[in-house]
C-alpha cells in the first residue's frame, strides 16, 4: 500500500497519542504490510490496543528474515541474533542443526539460512509455537516436534548434533510480573518463566546436552549479564568446554559450550 501522506499522518498520531515511542517506524510497517485502508484500521486498532506490533504485523524481523509470528507465540528478540551470529562464526562442516525452545522457529530457520542448509530439527512444548514454526522452517525442510526439550526429539539424532541452540525461559518467576505489557500480557508464560532463579530449564538442557552433541558440537544458550556466571559453572559441571560471548550494544550474552 502507498505510504499516502494523510493516511500516514493519521496512524502515526493514533500510535503516538497510544505511547507508541517509534510510531513513525510501525506506521511505516503498518503501511506497507496492510493490503487495504480497512486492514490498516484494524491493525492501528490492535496496536493501540497494546498487542505487540509483530502480532498485529504477522512477521518479525530477525537476522535478515521475515519470520511469521502468530498471536500467542513468543517474539523473536533482535538481541538473540547474537546467538545466531555466534553459532554461525563457530560452526564447521555442520550437518545437523536443533532448535530447542524454539518458539517461532526464528533461530533455526536463520541458522538454516546462514550455514547453507544443514539437516534442522527444531522442538516447543506450545502447541501454538509448533503451529508457527512449522511455518518457518518449512523451506528449509525442517522439522518441528512438540513436547518437553529432548523427549520430543527422534532418539536417532543423539549423539549426531552439531549446532543445538536453546533460547530458554530464563526470567525468574518473580520478575515475570516486571515485564513490558506487551511480553506479560500476550506471551506464552512456558516461554518466559525460568523458575525460581531463571536457571531451571537451562540446567535441564545442559544436563542432557552432552549426550546429543556430536563431538565437536557445540550448544548455545542466551542467558542475562546477572545469571551468565551460574550459568558458565553449569555447562562446566556438565563436562562442556564453556565460555561466555557478549554483545555490549544488543545486551546480549550467550554460553556456549563445545563437546570435547
Amino acid at each position: 500500500m502507498p505510504l499516502l501522506s494523510p493516511l500516514f499522518d493519521s496512524v502515526v498520531t493514533a500510535l503516538r497519542s497510544a505511547g507508541c515511542v517509534f510510531a513513525e517506524d510501525e506506521a511505516e510497517l503498518i503501511l506497507s504490510t496492510a493490503r487495504t485502508p480497512d486492514d490498516v484500521a484494524i491493525m492501528v486498532d490492535r496496536r493501540v490496543a497494546g498487542l505487540p506490533l509483530e502480532h498485529v504485523l504477522g512477521w518479525a524481523g530477525f537476522h535478515g528474515l521475515r519470520v511469521a509470528v502468530e498471536p500467542g507465540v513468543f517474539v523473536p528478540r533482535r538481541r538473540t541474533e547474537f546467538l545466531v551470529d555466534q553459532a554461525v562464526a563457530l560452526a564447521r562442516d555442520v550437518c545437523l542443526v536443533v532448535d530447542l525452545c524454539c518458539g517461532s522457529g526464528a533461530v533455526g530457520a536463520a541458522l538454516a539460512a546462514s550455514l547453507g542448509g544443514p539437516e534442522l530439527h527444531a522442538a516447543d512444548i506450545d502447541p501454538a509455537a509448533v503451529r508457527c514454526a512449522r511455518r518457518n522452517v518449512e523451506p528449509f525442510a525442517g522439522h518441528v516436534y512438540e513436547g518437553d526439550l529432548f523427549a520430543a526429539l527422534p532418539d536417532t539424532l543423539r549423539g549426531r548434533v552439531d549446532v543445538l541452540a536453546a533460547n530458554v525461559p530464563y526470567v525468574p518467576t518473580d520478575e515475570v510480573g516486571l515485564l513490558p505489557a506487551e511480553a506479560r500480557d500476550h506471551e506464552p508464560l512456558v516461554a518466559l518463566d525460568g523458575g525460581s532463579d531463571g536457571l531451571d530449564i537451562l540446567r535441564r538442557v545442559v544436563a542432557e546436552a552432552p549426550e546429543w552433541l556430536a563431538p565437536g558440537g557445540c550448544l548455545l544458550v542466551e542467558t542475562s549479564e546477572r545469571q551468565a556466571p551460574r550459568a558458565v559453572e553449569t555447562f562446566t559441571r556438565s563436562g562442556l568446554a564453556s565460555r561466555l560471548a557478549v554483545s555490549d550494544e544488543l545486551y546480549a550474552n550467550v554460553v556456549i559450550g563445545t563437546k570435547v
